[in-house]
C-alpha cells in the first residue's frame, strides 16, 4: 500500500529543491515533533548515491537511520529512491500559488496507515515552515 501527503511552499521551486537537498537544512526541519531531531544528515545528489538522516529522540532513548539509494533525478521536479524493500517519490510542482511538495511512499507493517500519514505530513508541514522562514 502506498500512502501520499502533500504541502503548498510559497517560494520558487528552486529554494524548495535546495532544502529539501542539502544536510544542513534536513537537520533543522526533518522533525515529526518536538521531542525528536536529526542529528545529522548526508546527500550524494545522484542516480545510484546514498543519502542518511539520523533521527533521535532529544531524550537520547531511541534514534534510527532514515537512508537509501537515489533512483531518479529530476532537478526542481522529482526525486524517486529506494530504502530497505521500500520506495519514495517526491513530487516537487511549481505553480502560481507556489510548489506543491508531494510524497508517495510505500507504508510499512509496524504502525497504522494512520500514524504514518501523519508522522510524514508533520515532517512535511516542518519543511515548508522551514523554507517559508527563509524569505
Amino acid at each position: 500500500m502506498q500512502i501520499t501527503v502533500e504541502t503548498i511552499v510559497l517560494a520558487p521551486v528552486e529554494a524548495v529543491w535546495r532544502a529539501w537537498t542539502t544536510p544542513d537544512d534536513i537537520k533543522q526541519w526533518n522533525t515529526a515533533s518536538e521531542d525528536w531531531h536529526t542529528t545529522r544528515a548526508s546527500v550524494d545528489l545522484r542516480v545510484g548515491g546514498a543519502f542518511s538522516s539520523r533521527m533521535e529522540a532529544k531524550d537520547g532513548s531511541m534514534g534510527f537511520d532514515f537512508a537509501g539509494t537515489y533512483t531518479k533525478l529530476v532537478t526542481n521536479e522529482l526525486i524517486e529512491c529506494s530504502f530497505g524493500e521500500r520506495t519514495l517519490r517526491v513530487e516537487f510542482l511549481a505553480g502560481a500559488g507556489g510548489v506543491t511538495v508531494r510524497e508517495t511512499f510505500d507504508a510499512e507493517p509496524t504502525h497504522s496507515v494512520e500514524q504514518q500519514r501523519a508522522g510524514w505530513q508533520a515532517i512535511l508541514d516542518n519543511f515548508a515552515r522551514h523554507v517559508e522562514g527563509r524569505r
